[in-house]
């Protein structure tokens, strides 16, 4: 399978994904940490995939998503944005309803 449908296959499978570099538990970089973080202040239940250990994924998702750089969250398959967008909608408490309104779905 090619890496842009196995990408594609990942955000359609899974209501909210993060694209990030490490994991929730043990995060590699201060962007993927505090978006990670957003998500678990919410409630948020997601998909997290690690691109440090997909180098096929980190090459090409900035392709596929026309989004350069990690973290990259996409909720019901839409990009959403990386660490700044993520943590203004966490702010606005509009991160909440979009997770929530994404597990209904």
């Amino acid at each position: 399978m090619d890496v842009m449908e196995r990408i594609r296959g990942i955000v359609e499978s899974h209501p909210v994904v993060l694209f990030m570099k490490g994991t929730p538990q043990f995060p590699m970089c201060g962007f993927s940490s505090r978006a990670a973080q957003a998500l678990a202040a919410c409630g948020a239940r997601y998909h997290p995939v690690n691109v440090l250990e997909d180098p096929e994924i980190r090459a090409h998702l900035p392709r596929f998503a026309n989004w350069p750089t990690f973290p990259q969250l996409f909720i019901n398959g839409e990009l959403i944005g990386g660490c700044d967008i993520t943590l203004e909608l966490h702010q606005q408490g509009e991160l909440a309803r979009m997770v929530a309104e994404a597990a209904r779905a």
